[in-house]
């Protein structure tokens, strides 16, 4: 064993013990968070206009500050991105995160020079968690790739400003830097495609130990792998270990991630966000992600079906409940103050907090009220997948309101098969029935004749992949739209069908 594993061990039973006392009190922690951001914010313009010196509970702020999305935080960012300084946090932040809104355009999220520092931090704890957890520590010998964006950076008035992939390149602790791949100036390569052809020749021939990115990106690496070795990737990298994967749901890839591999390999899921860091896998081959208490966020949750409400109730983490699908509000060492993140969580565990992402809270079907979540169509496409011989890429669901023909209303999966299956009557049989098991409203649709049976149009190879570079999304921590609740995703994606 080398002295850099021996090191590692070392190191990741401190975090471990480190890692134990916050998550063994998880209230006191967040309340000591909670006292720590508003002492913080207390200076800022936003602070003085929510007089955050009167608040001394977690009362008194949800009195005073309310829900903001993005958007309805835009004036306060404007000014930031303006130049202007104690806005949202003291000073002014190091970074814009640069991100696409759905609704605002680019969106720039400000990271300061402690919401970075928690962002490395957890980053790093992730990995030895896993060396704890596992023992295994032998993978920080061999290389490692994290299929991100360009690390190049532009400026917006003196604050260095890109994507979030891209700012945490900068950030690789020296101990590993001979280890990274690609080199900077791959990385650096804007075309995705163009960049992936390149780290495939950089890496070909390495000791690979390590892989991270999202789920559908590392498949394209995968395959040109394959293409040009003619080997499975476990095969040609005999010593890859660990993949490292956030931003969308494994388990409908991991069937085809296993066949590419030729062998299955550890994994570890994250919950990184331009907004922070929000959790990561703590367990090996269980599923759910620690929530992370001590990491500069004080976390909010209001059940999803009455986000639209007037005055939805705002919980803390000592009101949360099991199995019900929450809309998270995060305040940040950032400036961000009772934010709407968008994504919607559900907790697997109360001792310690533990969650799965279960989608977007602007991402559903509910054109017939049965608002089905993007968890759901993941499920099902699980469960179709196990009880046939089908292999799927990619997919996206959106409702057929306006069939032709008289006929009934349904829900239209858009599925890029590998291998479609030999029997599609039964894949499309095991989607319904596990949408219809998952959720009431749905099944009474069915069961009503409001809407008919789901339908499968099958895409073309390479057809998502065409649709993403044809808007401009191809790669880095862009990802497929799992469902919609209108047609402007299923419409273009149509003119790839078979």
């Amino acid at each position: 064993m080398s002295l850099k594993s021996i090191a590692a061990k070392i190191f990741a039973r401190i975090i471990a013990r480190k890692t134990a006392i916050w998550a063994n009190n998880p209230l006191a922690t967040q309340e000591k968070v909670f006292k720590q951001l508003i002492h913080r914010g207390t200076s800022t313009e936003f602070g003085k206009e929510h007089g955050f010196k009167e608040i001394e509970s977690y009362v008194d702020f949800a009195n005073r500050v309310p829900v903001r999305d993005y958007e309805e935080l835009s004036d306060y960012i404007e000014k930031i991105v303006a130049g202007k300084e104690n806005i949202l946090w003291p000073g002014r932040p190091v970074y814009f995160a640069k991100t696409s809104g759905t609704t605002s355009g680019t969106k720039y999220i400000p990271i300061t020079k402690e919401s970075i520092k928690c962002q490395v931090e957890a980053s790093r704890n992730a990995i030895l968690n896993y060396i704890r957890k596992s023992g295994k520590a032998d993978f920080v010998n061999g290389k490692m790739i994290f299929l991100q964006g360009s690390p190049e950076l532009d400026q917006k008035n003196g604050i260095q400003t890109g994507r979030l992939s891209g700012i945490s390149a900068h950030y690789v602790p020296k101990y590993l830097q001979k280890n990274r791949l690609p080199s900077w100036e791959t990385n650096c390569i804007d075309d995705w495609e163009t960049k992936v052809d390149a780290i495939v020749e950089e890496t070909l021939d390495q000791n690979m130990t390590v892989i991270a990115g999202i789920p559908s990106w590392v498949q394209m690496y995968f395959e040109k792998l394959i293409e040009r070795s003619h080997q499975k990737v476990g095969a040609l990298f005999p010593n890859f270990q660990l993949f490292i994967y956030g931003g969308i749901n494994f388990e409908p890839y991991r069937a085809k991630f296993e066949d590419l591999m030729g062998r299955k390999v550890d994994s570890i899921e994250l919950f990184p966000a331009s907004e922070g860091f929000l959790a990561y896998q703590d367990t090996l081959g269980e599923k759910g992600m620690l929530l992370l208490l001590d990491a500069g966020i004080f976390y909010e949750f209001i059940r999803a079906e009455e986000f639209f409400d007037p005055h939805p109730k705002r919980d803390t983490l000592k009101e949360v409940v099991l199995h019900v699908n929450y809309v998270m509000i995060i305040s940040t060492n950032a400036g961000l103050w009772a934010y709407n993140l968008g994504d919607t969580v559900q907790f697997i565990c109360l001792k310690p907090y533990r969650i799965i992402v279960s989608g977007r809270i602007k991402h559903f079907i509910s054109a017939f009220g049965e608002h089905v979540i993007a968890k759901e169509v993941e499920v099902a496409m699980q469960e179709a997948i196990a009880q046939t011989d089908a292999k799927v890429n990619e997919f996206t669901v959106a409702p057929q309101i306006n069939p032709t023909d008289k006929e009934l209303p349904y829900h239209e999966w858009l599925v890029e098969f590998e291998a479609p299956p030999a029997q599609m009557h039964k894949f499309i049989e095991v989607l319904d029935k596990s949408l219809q098991n998952q959720n009431s409203y749905y099944y009474d649709l069915i069961a009503g004749h409001i809407l008919q049976t789901l339908k499968v149009t099958p895409i073309q190879k390479g057809g998502f992949l065409a649709y993403m570079k044809s808007v401009g999304r191809l790669g880095g921590q862009n990802k497929v739209q799992r469902l919609s609740n209108d047609r402007k995703v299923a419409d273009v994606l149509s003119q790839y069908s078979l």
